[in-house]
């Protein structure tokens, strides 16, 4: 992991010059980069996009913002814009060596506010960062936007708001209530966090290259309901795995192996106040802490 640049810099000031779809192209020639399907890299340039994501984000002078997987640069510039500070976390060592350069060119006043970690999303930890990000806010890599948005929420409790683009089916499945047809995993786990919602759709056209799939926004507003403890929370997400790993089953089924049997599932369920006859895609989080939290 590598730390290219850490510093905290002047008040806001000139409005960065957001990137084009040209300058998008310009950028990946001139560093040598094409887009690859394994790290998930699909570049926003369209600067109506970027803008609209950090109004619906809300950041603004006080925040700290933790972005993942900044590519190029787009939706850096667009954040400098409004946040005080930006946290980048890229994986990609070519990308977080030039983004430092791409924002003195576009955002020369704002460059010394912007921080650049080469990390790996699902393995950074709070030690890893100069400050605590205060936001998230980031287009996230599609084939493990769950897992790092999980892992982010859990890792920096000091993020009170998080806003990021994921693939639309997944931001659904996200914001799903309790019974819906897509309520899961995903779902309740981030409930755990926060409120939930779909912050707006976003077309193929802003992306290069163009992906296969449309794309959804959501964001988590956190509630702190739950302390910040990591022994509960796995504790929580161990039953939500059990309750789901056979969504047919009832709970008393499903839930057998994790409580050691179906009996003593169902005296648990039944302490929680849980009908043991239900299925797992019923139940809201406050249930699955109950759960996890019986002795």
């Amino acid at each position: 992991m590598a730390v290219l640049l850490v510093t905290v810099g002047p008040a806001l000031s000139d409005e960065p010059r957001l990137l084009g779809p040209a300058q998008i192209r310009q950028l990946a020639a001139e560093i040598g980069v094409r887009p690859t399907k394994t790290l998930g890299q699909n570049f926003v340039h369209d600067a109506n996009t970027v803008r609209r994501i950090v109004a619906e984000s809300g950041v603004g002078a006080d925040d700290v913002v933790l972005e993942v997987g900044p590519g190029l640069g787009s939706l850096t510039l667009a954040l400098l814009g409004k946040a005080g500070q930006v946290i980048a976390v890229e994986i990609d060592p070519t990308l977080a060596g030039r983004l430092p350069t791409t924002v003195a060119d576009h955002a020369p006043s704002r460059a010394a506010d912007l921080t650049v970690v080469t990390a790996d999303a699902m393995t950074v930890r709070r030690g890893d960062l100069p400050v605590a990000p205060t936001a998230l806010v980031a287009n996230l890599p599609y084939n493990v936007a769950v897992p790092v948005l999980l892992h982010l929420l859990g890792e920096f409790p000091s993020i009170a708001t998080a806003l990021v683009m994921v693939q639309a089916e997944v931001a659904d499945r996200l914001a799903a209530a309790p019974g819906s047809r897509v309520y899961g995993v995903p779902s309740v786990k981030a409930r755990y966090h926060g409120d939930v919602r779909r912050a707006g759709a976003v077309g193929r056209n802003v992306f290069w290259p163009e992906p296969k799939v449309e794309s959804g926004l959501v964001r988590v507003d956190r509630t702190d309901t739950y302390p910040d403890d990591p022994d509960l929370r796995a504790r929580v997400f161990a039953v939500i795995d059990a309750a789901f790993a056979q969504r047919r089953k009832t709970l008393r089924s499903a839930l057998s192996a994790w409580a050691g049997s179906p009996v003593e599932a169902e005296r648990r369920l039944r302490a929680a106040g849980i009908d043991p006859g239900m299925r797992g895609e019923r139940l809201a989080v406050d249930d699955y802490v109950r759960l996890a939290s019986l002795d």
